[in-house]
């Protein structure tokens, strides 16, 4: 392995001069390992490049005379790391993301295409890459940051600047305190960060001690008896979840240890605002029927700022013949309230759902992003897919439901693509189902792929202004091409600014979504109540029920900023963005993103208002104290 390394190191630093700062190409770093194992038999032990980071890592850290007679200067041990580091396009937008799983939980819904898998949370699956992180680490908040922080770094990430994402079915089921203790301990995790392994072996232990496991063949055999009932469809997976670990005094146990108070959570939150590991994002999973004033205040309190919610179609009949128990007045009041609160809405929209076509999907699609009522910030969009113990399975075994096949699903998805606004970002388009788990549906992992390709064979790539599409990604551009383009539209409560950094070809460097409040029209809906409309306490509770009867508008008063106020959304600069000649020098620090923050405010001051907010992460509260921001209840805000 040294060899192998050494040989690198002598590559990197015989490069000619005009390449002096660069990394090797995959295709030298193939040459040099194709050199190294030349010659090994069949059955021998082959070096592998995906061990060379942490041979390398491990050397400095624990043999320092060592590392040291290898010569690497910090300019070099730089390009080293561009060389080796794993999946780079993990963290292509400067942030390393990180992603955890709940323990299981009731979930107040019952989708008939959900998984009900009670190793896990509804709707996952213990297949699933994440949720078999979170298993091993017996669903521990602490333990799956540790663990990934661990897996990133060795692969070569960079994980100063991490967003967290929170999965696990639906956040607003959990008890109170078992959301503010399992968001602690995320933050605990980064500012604890390097863990010695000591303290973490003493934590697994802690677990073990209880009587848990976290053997996968044991945890299997545990929820047999019960999975197999869910299967047949003789018990629901609420009642089998309460029974299996209602008589289970180790989970029990467990769980009367997780729980814990905002004052406790704020202390980590302080911690982290100057942490080595920072968290710059944080994004939980709910329905729209649970998103009331009361919970959006304890997201913010948590330090949340995207909420991932599903919401599948936009057509009542669709919702009702799929049992989504939500309906279409709860869904737009949603998107209201979590966008004046200044949330990042992430909206899962699925196609092929039952009583669906596929030109009811393209038409569905196209009225989520052209809607006021809707126009989310970014889509999981997703086929529906037959999976074991779902009650979608006995409707496919009457005829009642079908796949799409690969031509219908592939031109929906073309179909949407092309639809979408140049401010949505399509973050995927699969779920981390394994084939094994399909019964039936789609199976194919690169499905992004197909149906980029399928755009780019029909010609019309050109007119594709999806957000990831044109991310620059991996790519240097040169930050004197780059152009600020303001992208403007209205939604039902809001005239919002996507305001975003391009190249001459139409790529994006980084963008900044302002919102500007319709003060007027919700003041109005304050004098409508006080007239004799439903109080704000009445349509909370309805929200709660799951009443139809709901009416979409937001009131002023429900809000906890103040008229007059603008809100900053997001802000998101991509990290690998360079002047050329200088591939190491961030976009981040090239001030794009303070520039965007100075046009959002020059916009809100012309269009009358006082004051601007943002909802900052909490690593990044100090970044917006330097650019004239000060920390008041929620947000952040900055006089104008």
């Amino acid at each position: 392995m040294e060899d192998f390394l050494l040989d690198i190191l002598d590559h990197l630093r015989s490069l000619p001069p005009e390449r002096a700062g660069d990394a090797l190409a995959p295709l030298e770093l193939d040459a040099i390992w194709r050199r190294h194992n030349r010659g090994a038999r069949e059955g021998d032990r082959r070096l592998s490049k995906r061990f060379i980071l942490p041979f390398y890592q491990r050397t400095k850290q624990r043999d320092p005379i060592r590392w040291a007679s290898w010569n690497v200067d910090a300019t070099l041990e730089e390009r080293l790391v561009r060389t080796i580091r794993m999946k780079p396009r993990r963290t292509a937008s400067g942030v390393a993301t990180i992603t955890v799983i709940t323990r299981p939980q009731a979930c107040s819904s019952d989708c008939l295409y959900c998984p009900c898998d009670l190793r896990m949370p509804k709707s996952y699956l213990a297949g699933e890459p994440a949720c078999q992180r979170a298993e091993h680490n017996f669903f521990d908040p602490y333990l799956q940051v540790a663990s990934r922080l661990r897996a990133l770094s060795q692969m070569g990430h960079s994980v100063d600047k991490v967003e967290l994402i929170i999965l696990g079915g639906t956040w607003s089921d959990y008890p109170r305190a078992y959301q503010i203790w399992f968001v602690r301990e995320l933050f605990r995790a980064l500012n604890d960060w390097p863990i010695a392994d000591e303290a973490l072996r003493r934590r697994y232990g802690s677990y073990r001690e209880l009587g848990l496991t976290n053997d996968a063949t044991r945890l299997a055999a545990f929820v047999a008896p019960q999975q197999a009932l869910v299967d047949r469809g003789e018990k629901s997976y609420n009642d089998a979840l309460r029974d299996l670990y209602r008589e289970s005094r180790p989970h029990q146990a467990a769980a009367k240890r997780m729980g814990a108070t905002l004052d406790g959570l704020a202390t980590e939150q302080l911690r982290n605002e100057s942490a080595s590991h920072r968290v710059v994002g944080l994004a939980i999973e709910t329905r729209p029927d649970l998103i009331t004033p009361a919970s959006l205040t304890l997201f913010r309190q948590l330090g949340c700022t995207k909420i991932q919610m599903g919401i599948q179609s936009t057509r009542q009949e669709t919702l009702d013949a799929n049992g989504r128990r939500t309906s279409i007045e709860q869904v737009r009041r949603s998107f209201s309230l979590i966008r004046l609160f200044g949330f990042k809405i992430h909206a899962h929209l699925m196609v092929n759902l039952l009583g669906s076509t596929p030109e009811s999907d393209k038409e569905d699609f196209r009225t989520f992003v052209s809607d006021p009522g809707f126009l989310p910030d970014e889509i999981k969009l997703y086929p529906c897919a037959l999976v074991a113990g779902t009650r979608l399975v006995r409707l496919f075994e009457r005829g009642a439901w079908r796949p799409y096949d690969r031509e219908e699903l592939v031109d929906v998805l073309a179909s949407d693509v092309l639809a979408t606004p140049p401010y949505v970002r399509i973050s995927r388009m699969i779920r981390d189902i394994s084939a094994g788990d399909i019964l039936v549906g789609n199976k194919h992992t690169n499905l992004r792929q197909m149906v980029e390709g399928q755009i780019r064979r029909d010609g019309t790539a050109k007119g594709v202004r999806e957000v990831r599409f044109r991310e620059i990604s991996l790519d240097a551009v040169d930050l004197g091409s780059l152009a600020l383009d303001d992208v403007t539209y209205q939604t039902a409560v809001t005239d919002e600014h996507f305001l975003q950094w391009v190249t001459p070809e139409g790529r994006i460097a980084g963008f900044c979504r302002l919102s500007l409040p319709h003060w007027r029209e919700l003041a109005a809906s304050d004098a409508t109540a006080a007239a004799g409309g439903a109080t704000s306490v009445e349509r909370d509770e309805a929200d709660v029920d799951g009443g139809a009867d709901v009416q979409a508008g937001v009131r002023a008063s429900e809000l906890p900023v103040e008229p007059g106020e603008a809100m900053i959304r997001e802000v998101h600069v991509y990290g690998q963005a360079a002047r050329l000649g200088k591939a190491d020098a961030a976009a981040q620090h090239q001030g794009l993103g303070r520039a965007l923050v100075k046009r959002a405010c020059g916009i809100a001051r012309s269009a009358g208002y006082t004051h601007v907010n943002v909802i900052s992460s909490v690593g990044t509260r100090a970044y917006y104290r330097r650019l004239g921001f000060a920390d008041v209840g929620l947000y952040q805000r900055r006089s104008l």
